[in-house]
């Protein structure tokens, strides 16, 4: 498996996506619509993801592990929209759920680290 990739869901959306086979939500439950893609981050990059758009969110989140080798849709590397330099994988296309290799729960909050 090439390194994985992650995705933070609140767990409405993803069992919503495991009934319906595909995935399209992206940062804070906002849709493929509306944001034009999936947001994945690094193993590195998604506690600083949880900080900056779920620090306010109370209760748990979901972490999902992402095998980018079994993902269906375009995926492109990109700087986010707020002109970090940072680069993000993004995914132009519902994330299939067959993908998803793992799925734990987190909580947001000060502390939260990557593998």
């Amino acid at each position: 498996m090439a390194e994985p990739l992650f995705h933070v869901a609140e767990a409405s959306d993803w069992d919503t996506a495991r009934r319906r086979g595909r995935y399209d939500r992206s940062t804070r439950g906002r849709s493929l619509d509306d944001v034009g893609f999936v947001h994945l981050s690094t193993a590195a990059q998604w506690p600083g993801v949880l900080e900056r758009y779920y620090a306010d969110h109370a209760g748990p989140l979901l972490l999902l592990t992402v095998d980018p080798d079994r993902l269906t849709a375009p995926l492109r590397w990109e700087a986010p929209a707020t002109g970090s330099p940072e680069l993000f994988p993004h995914l132009y296309g519902p994330l299939d759920p067959d993908a998803v290799v793992g799925v734990e729960t987190i909580r947001p909050g000060p502390g939260v680290t990557g593998r």
